[in-house]
């Protein structure tokens, strides 16, 4: 049998790659993040699987019913939002399959600031002004952050930072991002990106708290930040398809 650590994109159900769909569709047995993942995105497990929502569960329990599912030789489709490789929680998982001697796969999935990205309708790259996306996350509850992976240690390249579970922390993220990227600096934050009731809420890094507050928002949302996020004019468009920058494919300038 094979464990499949599925990725099972952002929250939109169509969102979902064919490889995914049609592994939730064979595996008799699928244990699921209920808190993360709709159940729309498992209700194609086949009749009379086994499906279980892991969200109340340990990590000791959902393992068990990784041994008990590999004992009778069930394949296993271990679903988890967004992409597994980002945030996922699969690395310990991993380490009791490789110690028990049970293989396992790894299906990658829409990771969640993509989704975000898609929801302003904008790229996240823009040509000499910023090139790179830090992805990082906040401490809050979780376990604690690397000592050199600060937010003031990332915020001194100027690109645009995706911070992940910082929703509750804007405040410290305000204080700590504005004497690198200026108090006007534009702040998106993504609520439940691609889900039917997503919110996109937009402003600076001298507001965004307020907003923030005034929509309630507490939990399961992405924030943006970075100047790129506010540049819609004034940028060089990109060498790739200028006529005057050969390249493998297109050989000879044209002008």
């Amino acid at each position: 049998m094979t464990v499949y650590f599925i990725g099972a994109g952002p929250g939109d159900p169509e969102l979902l790659t064919l490889k995914a769909a049609r592994l939730i569709a064979a595996c008799p047995v699928c244990l699921y993040a209920g808190s993360l993942v709709p159940e729309e995105v498992v209700a194609g497990a086949p009749t009379g699987a086994r499906v279980l929502d892991t969200a109340p569960m340990t990590l000791d329990e959902t393992h068990a019913e990784i041994v008990a599912a590999h004992g009778h030789g069930q394949d296993v489709a271990r679903v988890h939002s967004g992409d597994p490789s980002l945030y996922g929680a699969i690395a310990e998982q991993i380490r009791r399959l490789k110690a028990d001697g049970i293989a396992y796969e790894i299906i990658p999935g829409v990771p969640a600031y993509t989704a975000a990205a898609a929801a302003l309708g904008q790229e996240l790259t823009i040509p000499e002004l910023a090139q790179s996306i830090v992805l990082t996350r906040m401490s809050m509850k979780s376990t604690a952050m690397p000592g050199g992976e600060t937010l003031e240690n990332f915020a001194a390249t100027g690109t645009t930072l995706a911070i992940h579970l910082g929703i509750r922390a804007l405040r410290d993220i305000e204080r700590r991002l504005t004497p690198f990227y200026g108090a006007d600096c534009p702040v998106a934050v993504v609520y439940r990106a691609s889900w039917p009731d997503q919110q996109v809420i937009r402003g600076t890094l001298a507001d965004i708290h307020a907003k923030v507050r005034a929509a309630k928002l507490t939990r399961t949302a992405l924030i943006l930040v970075g100047p790129a996020l506010g540049e819609e004019q004034g940028f060089p468009d990109s060498a790739l398809y200028d006529p005057a920058q050969p390249h493998v494919l297109r050989p000879k300038a044209r002008v």
